[in-house]
């Protein structure tokens, strides 16, 4: 068995150029930004007002000042303000030649073309130009682009980015025992979990994702299967059929479909059966048939394989906590992940009877790493958790 560190390591050195398009930025949600992007403007272009008032010289002591004009966000000012002046002025509008100040509307009286200062300012409310970003200043670096991300890319006049291409991720589950949702079981039967929850893994992502159904545990019809998903797909994920039963045929056929076996079995928990192999451009996950072993391989290996098609790390979010209860286990030779809840810091390990436990999943909210060798973790000890 493979360590999954080391296992972790061979995905993320494995050599990847990621394909690159250009989208409009109202469309790049979700989408990884591929190279850095400078400002091209200053933020503000130009000095503006930050609050509702009169723009007027600081060092002016008169007791009246004459209103030249009012300037409106999106006004260009006319008038240059001079001792005894002033011009009333709204929020984000543009500062007049000669302002340097602007006393809040509350702290004034107005009237007759005239305003009076009631109550001293003591704050310019000015936001200068570039005060939030210079021209050519960094503004974004390649990452999963967010909401804000859009909005801070349309505040610098991108019309459009380059993002990576998003792999076209396929999914084939194996297992003659396999119906899918709203079709009757038989006795032996079970529903196919995995392949929606690939799918929807896939999806969350922001990859595009291809569902091949579920192919009976035949070697003829699941080398057909194979070798038409790898001609649509960058990635396929199988689930099921990688373990060392008889009718486990996944190994065998990619090695007779000419993929290269880069590893097979690793000392984690669970998931030990897992497989990574490549044809060609194409690359191949062979994940274990029990859902939970399936839902985590794929949080922390495949979804790592597939941000780094992308064009990024994809680094888990972690937050740290203490154990509410104490966690024995009797295997202590692979490394496992175990499903959590979170009651602020204190981490609660949840009711989990193997890999096959698929709903003790509804309530996961992360998970916890317990190394090689840890056989017992006391209440109260502190740790990260891998949040999902």
């Amino acid at each position: 068995m493979l360590d999954p560190d080391a296992a972790l390591k061979i995905l993320e050195d494995f050599e990847l150029t990621p394909r690159v398009e250009v989208v409009p930025t109202g469309e790049a949600l979700g989408r990884v930004l591929a190279e850095d992007v400078p400002a091209r403007v200053d933020s503000p272009p130009f000095s503006k007002a930050a609050m509702d008032g009169y723009a007027l010289r600081a060092s002016d002591g008169s007791e009246r000042f004459q209103i030249l004009e009012m300037i409106a966000a999106g006004d260009v000012p006319k008038n240059k303000v001079g001792p005894g002046q002033c011009s009333k002025i709204m929020t984000g509008a543009m500062m007049p030649e000669g302002a340097d100040k602007i006393v809040r509307v509350e702290f004034t009286r107005e009237s007759g073309g005239w305003m009076r200062v009631t109550e001293p300012e003591p704050y310019a409310n000015i936001i200068e130009r570039g005060e939030n970003l210079r021209a050519g200043d960094p503004l974004l670096d390649p990452k999963v682009l967010r909401a804000q991300d859009i909005g801070v890319l349309a505040s610098q006049g991108y019309a459009s980015v380059s993002v990576a291409a998003v792999p076209m991720v396929g999914v084939i589950t194996t297992g003659s025992e396999l119906r899918s949702a709203g079709q009757q079981l038989e006795a032996g039967e079970i529903y196919n979990s995995n392949g929606p929850q690939l799918c929807a893994q896939v999806q969350a992502m922001g990859a595009r994702w291809r569902n091949y159904g579920v192919v009976p545990d035949d070697p003829k019809q699941l080398a057909g299967a194979i070798d038409h998903a790898l001609g649509d797909c960058d990635v396929l994920l199988l689930s099921g059929g990688v373990s060392m039963g008889d009718l486990d045929f996944v190994p065998g056929v990619l090695k007779t479909l000419g993929a290269q076996v880069v590893f097979h079995k690793l000392a984690v928990k669970p998931g030990k059966p897992t497989l990574f192999a490549r044809k060609e451009r194409s690359f191949v996950f062979g994940l274990p048939g029990n859902p939970v072993s399936t839902f985590i391989i794929f949080e922390v290996f495949v979804k790592l394989f597939l941000y780094r098609w992308m064009g990024i790390t994809g680094k888990p979010r972690v937050v740290s906590g203490t154990l509410a209860e104490a966690i024995k286990r009797r295997d202590a030779q692979r490394l496992e992940y175990r499903p959590v809840r979170l009651e602020g810091r204190r981490i609660i390990p949840l009711a989990y009877h193997g890999s096959s436990h698929l709903s003790a999943l509804r309530e996961a909210e992360g998970l916890i790493r317990i190394a090689i060798g840890t056989a017992r973790i006391e209440e109260g000890s502190e740790l990260d958790v891998r949040l999902l």
